[in-house]
């Protein structure tokens, strides 16, 4: 049997609301997971039931209130600033629902940045945003003025060119229209084909139909 990649053990998560007299919110409580790699495990369930918790706990955007997680093999709930750093450039990468960018920087080294430096960085993101249908003639604009189809497209060219053993995916075609929601669709298979641990958000029934090898029920 296949080492989980991702490993979730008795994961918690309770918000503190500060402005509503200290009142607590538990999100999370007791959470078991594991993912291996070449699996895409789909959360699903309402809203406000914990799945987007779930995935900035994993990526340590939420510190965890107890529980252990471990992603090849760094327990990320103990993990120092520098070895989560490290983690997130090495191992882990996620597509929110929404692209957070500094302004003014063109789309193109938007989507080069996570491998700047490397020889052929230009040309990969060059390929990812041909493959997603952003014309040419938008490489050079910041994407603030995109529209948010667009955006996502972006967001999702950004979190895919680098080939990185585990995918956080926050409804990565919420936005999209049907021919490149099946582009997507496309990407997410070929990267769990290669051995991705994905685990991610979809919405859409068609979607998480074509991508998901297992779904876990959020109440």
């Amino acid at each position: 049997m296949t080492a989980a990649m991702i490993r979730v053990r008795g994961l918690a998560k309770t918000f503190t609301l500060h402005n509503q007299g200290g009142v607590e919110l538990p999100v999370l409580e007791g959470l078991d997971l594991d993912v291996a790699p070449g699996e895409c495990v789909a959360l699903h369930g309402p809203s406000g039931s914990g799945k987007s918790t779930l995935l900035k706990c994993l990526y340590a955007n939420y510190h965890a209130s107890a529980g252990k997680i471990t992603i090849g093999g760094t327990e990320v709930t103990a993990a120092s600033d520098q070895q989560l750093l490290r983690l997130r450039r090495e191992t882990v990468g996620y597509v929110s629902q929404f692209l957070r960018v500094i302004p003014r920087v063109p789309a193109l080294d938007i989507v080069a940045e996570p491998v700047h430096g490397e020889r052929d960085a230009r040309e990969r993101a060059e390929q990812l945003l041909l493959r997603l249908r952003i014309p040419m003639r938008l490489w050079s604009v910041p994407p603030a003025t995109f529209s948010g189809g667009e955006q996502q497209r972006v967001n999702v060219a950004r979190g895919f060119i680098r080939k990185l053993p585990v995918l956080l995916l926050d409804e990565p075609t919420a936005s999209l229209d049907t021919d490149n929601r099946l582009t997507v669709v496309e990407m997410i298979n070929q990267a769990r084909t290669e051995g991705a641990a994905i685990v991610g958000i979809f919405h859409d029934q068609k979607v998480r139909d074509a991508v998901a090898t297992r779904v876990v029920e959020f109440h």
